[in-house]
């Protein structure tokens, strides 16, 4: 009636119970917002529709994205003859229609090219990157699929989100895990989750941690740690800040520090190994040195709070700004990027929250290119033991892996390739290590 465009969500979910009576109430009760072109094709195949998704008392039918990759192959004409004595057949050809009558096509997917620093965790060979999103009323979703190929595995993630490569979460790998499950009749969402004293505890501050701790439940493992919701939402409402006991300078002083070191390699592309919330991938990004920011984390957790801070920030949020950032999911100790291809990687109180640190270490050896850099920060041992004291707790019940000396760290440096006279480490405050090292 007033010829308002109408906007359509492709990310959407429609279940449609008792669906004769459920389609005829939506059908009648938007008509008002409809054009009259397209009111009266609903009104003419309305008696149609409902017939098409009658269905016996707690039969549904869900419509996803997901599922309109594999059902929608054009939008059918909605004068096409219903005929089929298959109701599954029926149902899905009455999809087809209802979405081409609001204007819906199929998910498309764009030609691929090969990411100049991407790659397959396992094989470490390039990716070829498509997008694939959603057309409502000739119109493309801001939300688009992206597939991620290589010769072997499909990765797949969201511009609106981040891109999942993790080595196990190739499409490929998640069908044979949903057929081991099938065979098995295991219940996997059971290792999904920590208990629940864990995902209470990793949201209390190391100081602090020692009074909650019990005789069976003292240790939290590293990633349970940083992949908890509650953290991810803690970590720049104080968490951060409190990094300054250990001597840390804060955040604007640790950017200063970053870009003086990779400023003389005048790098395109910068890593932010283990970003966290995307507190330095923002400052990266908003600096406008660098072409690409790529925000790398283990946790979706932080990642997620990462990708909403950034469109929370006018300056970035919708592609905004010189630099184009992408999030991804990975383990830094097998980081999926070509051997060589990275000039600069920044990992901001990092170090002492890998698991394998020999692993990750060897891993940020082989992606830098040859007088690529590889600028730090991370604790000395001296800081935890404080926070030991202050709480009450031992040294070891901390979830974090622990630096005696800047030798150590030099000599786990030296262990993963780098050279003596290309590392240099210094130290501000009581336990604030700042580690410079060039391939």
């Amino acid at each position: 009636y007033h010829r308002f465009p109408l906007t359509i969500k492709a990310n959407f979910t429609m279940k449609l119970n008792s669906s004769s009576l459920l389609l005829s109430l939506g059908i009648t009760s938007c008509n008002a917002f409809v054009p009259a072109r397209l009111n009266n094709i609903i009104s003419k195949n309305h008696a149609s529709f409902a017939s098409l998704y009658s269905t016996t008392a707690g039969d549904s039918n869900t419509i996803t994205e997901d599922s309109l990759v594999e059902d929608i192959t054009a939008p059918a004409p909605v004068s096409a003859s219903i005929s089929i004595g298959d109701e599954e057949m029926k149902r899905q050809l009455a999809k087809k229609q209802l979405f081409g009558l609001i204007g819906t096509k199929p998910l498309r997917e764009t030609a691929g090219y090969a990411d100049p620093i991407l790659a397959d965790p396992t094989t470490k060979e390039p990716l070829q990157i498509s997008t694939a999103g959603t057309l409502v009323g000739g119109q493309s979703s801001t939300s688009m699929k992206v597939l991620l190929k290589s010769s072997d595995s499909t990765f797949q993630g969201r511009s609106s989100t981040y891109f999942d490569l993790l080595s196990d979460s190739s499409l490929e790998n998640k069908v044979k895990e949903e057929e081991r499950e099938r065979e098995t009749g295991s219940d996997s969402a059971s290792r999904r989750f920590p208990d629940a004293l864990n995902s209470l505890l990793v949201f209390v501050p190391p100081p602090l941690r020692g009074v909650f701790s019990t005789a069976d439940n003292d240790y939290i493992p590293m990633r349970d740690l940083f992949t908890s919701p509650q953290v991810s939402f803690a970590y720049e409402r104080g968490w951060r800040q409190g990094f300054a006991a250990a001597g840390f300078p804060g955040a604007d002083k640790e950017y200063e520090l970053v870009k003086e070191y990779f400023m003389p390699v005048n790098p395109e592309v910068v890593i932010d190994m283990s970003c966290a919330t995307g507190l330095f991938t923002r400052r990266l990004a908003k600096g406008g040195d660098y072409k690409r920011v790529l925000g790398c984390d283990y946790s979706d957790s932080m990642l997620s709070e990462a990708r909403r801070r950034i469109e929370a920030d006018s300056d970035l949020k919708n592609g905004n700004g010189s630099t184009k950032i992408d999030l991804i999911r990975c383990d830094v100790g097998n980081i999926p990027m070509q051997t060589g291809s990275v000039p600069a990687l920044h990992a901001g109180a990092a170090m002492h929250c890998w698991p394998d640190l020999d692993a990750a270490l060897s891993e940020i050896h082989r992606v830098l290119k040859p007088g690529g850099r590889y600028f730090a920060s991370t604790f000395l041992a001296e800081y935890f033991k404080n926070v030991a004291l202050s709480s009450g707790d031992t040294v070891n019940t901390q979830a974090f892996q622990y630096f005696e000396s800047t030798e150590m760290l030099r000599d786990l440096l030296l262990k993963a390739g780098f050279e003596n006279d290309k590392i240099d480490i210094e130290v501000l405050g009581t336990s604030c290590c700042i580690i410079r090292a060039e391939k």
